[in-house]
């Protein structure tokens, strides 16, 4: 009879001795991977950061793929051999957007792959990154983000699918679905509310326990819905409570609630935040026993093995209480199959990674993650037309990859056939047209000279870079940040010296054609300068293939389709920000604005058009089906997103004005029609009443139908009355 993991993890728990069950929940990293490694690591703790990450410093080229997968083989044989009963060790890593081990894949940030507003393609590239992890033999990957991001001064919205509960919900899963195709347990971050007032990163978290069950919990519980194997705990506290010790989250909705059955990792040095941030620890054995009772199962990313021996010395934890966490780890590793096959082929990673199709799905990715915002007649540009085209900003000689979470620790991501935006113009055009590069003082002599102007503006952002102004900085330097930033994120070296909002500005007085495309993670401030140019894309960071498809957008060989995952405000003055709000007591203006962003949610432009019509509803038993069809209207091929809004009226609680509730991605040839149809159902029409129980309560609901959270083409008054659905 085979045994199950869970059966095999017990029996060998009850094997163990007390000093082998606090290695299972210590773990360790070590930055200088050199020849002294071996010497210098400690091999009997539980889990590592795998020492693929950080073997690229120095070298005058970073390490094979199969150099990466023996370097991580031998520091699992390393623990195999160590280990009283030869336990495996969980090496784990980031992967955002590419497995973050070496040189691989490099997809779009994850704030562009929600704007592809296609979970399937999103799977697709979790599936690829998870190819890219498990070759070399890292099994535990911390991502997706699933925070969602209601105010992007928070330097970390890049790392987010944006502010909407769905679309996070479903990105996440999708995300987790293709990790857990390739035996990588996916970690989604940070459990459970990550930024605080002014969208301060890991700063106190005033939300109440209906806004965190309303907006916060989904997305994560989507996640171990799509099979998540382990969730981080945020840095930060709620509740009165840091969430590296919150019973609440971690013990009683998280498994109790939601019968989550995988482990809970701490963000870094999370645990010893206990004790030296929060202060509600006297000491680091007493933040660990806090932590681990609470439900927290694994410290990462330093060995706090004496702490936690310490802890179980001085009875502030108990064996009883620590088998808990070791149980749920080795159920983990017997889960993966660590036991029965720890080891990694070093051939087949160096055939894997960076592969054609794995490049060609980049390239796919970034195509739809770009947003048009602005087009004024200037797109697509005519390659018959154009003879010489200007570029300017200091983004466009560098691969729009963004600096947050892209390449190893110490090396800055590179590889071959993964073009800046220049090179990606010169290139498309080869001898057509006459691509050249401006600085800032070339303006007034070089635009004049050209046939169309492109500006690709910078900025600086990412973990630990959080921000109060949204307008495009005029001189950045590289600095430090004052917490230390991403602890293994390389700091954002990007230095910018001129004065951007006025580059665009002379650009457009001095040329003519002028198109600005953002290179960003979060929104931007584009009041001062956005009525000026023909027009503007919001490219995101499109990742390794990105300049490429840029290239193609610009002239039309790709119609852009993306649609914004965020709103874009006019000023931070408006933050926080976001097209869900609830019903306010008197308005919603101020007394210099309509209070309404200057793009909203769900909002892109096309180089065709489409036409909404024929829409209807009905419900049944399950819940209410509404359909339309959508026709290209325009001369060019291309995708629209047909997005379902929800707004719920006439029950005692407050409900948002509208919030998605369904969408489609919808590619048409021109003069095609397709029937679409997006079905709700009851757990779609679910809210907590006033006494916080969950359920399709008796409400008025309008379903609304459009193509952005504010082009609304058809809506309908529904109702839920006695658990029957009904279209009035």
């Amino acid at each position: 009879m085979t045994l199950t993991p869970e059966i095999r993890a017990a029996a060998l728990l009850r094997r163990l001795s007390t000093d082998e069950k606090v290695r299972q929940v210590t773990s360790d990293m070590y930055f200088d991977v050199d020849e002294h490694y071996r010497e210098r690591r400690d091999p009997l703790c539980g889990a590592y950061r795998n020492p693929g990450h950080f073997m690229h410093a120095g070298r005058e080229k970073p390490a094979s793929p199969a150099e990466v997968t023996r370097m991580i083989n031998e520091d699992v044989r390393l623990s195999v051999e160590a280990q009283p009963h030869h336990i495996p060790p969980i090496e784990n890593g980031e992967a955002l957007h590419g497995a973050q081990w070496g040189m691989c894949t490099n997809f779009p940030q994850p704030i562009g792959l929600a704007s592809s507003f296609d979970p399937a393609l999103v799977e697709r590239v979790a599936d690829a990154i998870g190819q890219e992890t498990a070759a070399v033999g890292v099994r535990q990957v911390f991502a997706p983000v699933v925070n969602v991001s209601r105010d992007c001064r928070w330097g970390r919205t890049v790392e987010t699918f944006g502010e909407d509960v769905k679309l996070c919900s479903d990105m996440g899963a999708a995300v987790c679905r293709g990790f857990a195709k390739n035996g990588v347990i996916a970690t989604p971050k940070h459990y459970a509310d990550n930024y605080g007032a002014g969208g301060r990163d890991s700063n106190y978290s005033e939300t109440s326990i209906r806004t965190l069950r309303e907006t916060f919990l989904p997305p994560f519980k989507a996640c171990f819905d799509a099979g998540a194997g382990s969730v981080m705990a945020a840095y930060n506290g709620w509740d009165g409570v840091p969430c590296s010790a919150n019973k609440k989250l971690l013990t009683e909705i998280l498994r109790g609630e939601w019968g989550f059955e995988g482990f809970v990792v701490s963000d870094y040095w999370g645990v010893e935040g206990l004790h030296e941030t929060h202060r509600v620890a006297e000491s680091v054995p007493k933040a660990c026993a806090m932590a681990l009772k609470a439900g927290l199962d694994v410290i990462l990313p330093f060995n706090r093995y004496e702490d936690v021996k310490k802890a179980l010395e001085l009875g502030y934890l108990s064996e009883e209480e620590l088998d808990k966490n070791v149980l749920r780890v080795l159920t983990a590793k017997y889960r993966l199959g660590l036991f029965d096959n720890p080891y990694r082929d070093p051939a087949a990673a160096d055939r894997l990674v960076r592969n054609d199709a794995h490049r060609a799905l980049a390239l796919e990715a970034a195509r739809e993650s770009v947003v048009l915002l602005k087009n004024e007649g200037l797109l697509p540009l005519d390659r018959q037309k154009v003879r010489r085209v200007g570029v300017y900003g200091a983004s466009a000689r560098l691969i729009p990859i963004g600096a947050n979470y892209s390449g190893p620790y110490g090396t800055p991501w590179q590889g071959d056939d993964a073009p800046t935006p220049l090179e990606a113009l010169k290139a498309f055009l080869g001898n057509d047209a006459e691509v050249v590069f401006g600085e800032s003082a070339d303006i007034e002599t070089l635009a004049p000279t050209c046939d169309v102007n492109l500006y690709f503006t910078a900025i600086t952002e990412g973990e630990g870079s959080d921000r109060s102004d949204l307008r495009l900085p005029a001189v950045t330097a590289k600095k430090k940040s004052e917490n230390g930033g991403g602890f293994i994120v390389d700091e954002n070296s990007l230095e910018i010296a001129d004065d951007q909002e006025q580059a665009i500005l002379r650009l457009c007085e001095r040329g003519e054609n002028v198109a600005v495309i953002l290179l960003n993670g979060a929104p931007v401030d584009m009041t001062a300068w956005v009525s000026k140019p023909s027009a503007v894309l919001e490219a995101w960071y499109p990742g390794e293939q990105g300049a490429k498809a840029l290239a193609e957008i610009l002239f039309g060989v790709t119609n852009p389709s993306g649609k914004l995952p965020v709103s874009i405000p006019k000023s931070a003055g408006q933050l926080p920000l976001y097209y869900s709000y609830k019903p306010s007591g008197r308005g919603y203006a101020y007394c210099d604005n309509d209070g309404k962003p200057l793009y909203p949610f769900g909002y892109g432009l096309s180089y065709t058009s489409f036409g909404l019509s024929g829409a209807a509803c009905a419900a049944d038993e399950d819940g209410f089906e509404v359909s339309c069809d959508i026709t290209n209207t325009g001369a060019r091929a291309g995708a629209e997103v047909l997005q379902l809004y929800l707004g719920t009226h006439g029950c005692p609680v407050l409900r948002p004005l509208k919030e998605l509730k369904g969408y489609a991605r919808v590619a048409l040839a021109p003069g095609e029609t397709k029937r679409v149809t997006l079905r709700l159902t009851a757990d779609d029409l679910s809210f907590y009443d006033e006494n916080m129980v969950f359920g399709a309560h008796d409400a008025r609901h309008t379903l609304a139908l459009g193509t952005s959270s504010e082009e609304i083409a058809a809506s309908f008054d529904t109702r839920v009355e006695n658990g029957k659905f009904i279209v009035d």
